[in-house]
């Protein structure tokens, strides 16, 4: 997160919390509850947010407890379409540096994870006239994109194999494995998931394939770009700004990677500890 508010140029440092529930029926306010105590316990120098699996009410929850918390409703609230046009502005820079045009049309995406992001994502991909092959553990979700922009579902084990010209990963994390790399038959991965390489080493596989990657956490700062209307104020035009100069930062890295022959998963951390040095 540090090096996404860096690449982001945003003046935070960075931080993820983790709540880890049984299966079944939760009581989601005595956590979120506890859980804003415990943030309270840092006296500001932490902030929480809405992220993977939670909500808008969820951090109301954290409210009672702290102030030390962003994205509530009617504030900036849910940052998935902030998160999704991040990830499809990246995308267009990836098309460009790759194929020469950012143009997407008769492209086919094959997108893992139809969530909240993965909607957005598909509804920007579809708009600008590509194909969609998606998958999600939920169907329903796939479904939804099937029939809202003529998607093609397909099992959680065949999107790696799709033919498909780009591959989207907007699920969790450590998708891009030993396992996994091999299969992918697309030219470039760009998608909002977290922490995508299961390890960093699967960063060179890629380069190695000549699979074009744009690192997961530079593509995905769209999100905490989007708190920064609750966190400095930021009008919704500015926000949008800087999520649109995702498009340069992700052709700022594929530059680096080229001209230092390192993989781009390596050129942003380079670029983000750059950034970071030159603030301190």
């Amino acid at each position: 997160m540090t090096y996404k508010n860096a690449l982001a140029g945003i003046p935070f440092g960075g931080g993820k919390s983790i709540i880890i529930r049984d299966d079944g029926a939760i009581d989601r306010e005595k956590i979120f509850r506890t859980h804003g105590r415990f943030v309270e316990t840092f006296g500001g120098r932490y902030i929480t947010a809405q992220d993977v699996g939670t909500t808008p009410a969820d951090m109301e929850f954290v409210r009672m407890e702290t102030r030390h918390v962003a994205g509530l409703a009617g504030r900036s609230g849910d940052p998935s379409p902030f998160t999704a046009r991040g990830v499809f502005r990246a995308l267009q820079a990836a098309a460009r540096h790759r194929w020469g045009s950012d143009a997407l049309a008769g492209r086919t995406i094959a997108l893992q994870g139809c969530g909240n992001v993965g909607y957005h994502l598909a509804s920007h991909l579809h708009a600008a006239g590509a194909r969609l092959i998606v998958t999600d553990v939920e169907a329903a979700k796939a479904e939804r994109l099937v029939k809202e922009f003529g998607a093609t579902a397909v099992a959680a084990e065949e999107i790696y194999r799709s033919e498909a010209d780009v591959f989207a990963p907007c699920a969790l994390g450590g998708v891009l494995n030993d396992e996994t790399t091999p299969q992918l038959k697309a030219e470039i991965v760009v998608g909002a998931a977290n922490n995508q390489l299961l390890e960093a080493r699967h960063g060179d596989t890629l380069a190695r394939r000549r699979i074009l990657y744009a690192p997961d956490y530079a593509a995905s700062a769209g999100g905490v770009i989007s708190g920064c209307r609750e966190l400095l104020g930021w009008e919704t035009a500015q926000a949008s700004k800087k999520v649109d100069d995702i498009y340069d930062t992700v052709l700022a890295i594929f530059r680096m990677a080229d001209a230092e022959g390192i993989a781009p998963s390596e050129a942003a951390d380079r670029l983000a500890e750059r950034r970071l040095a030159t603030k301190n």
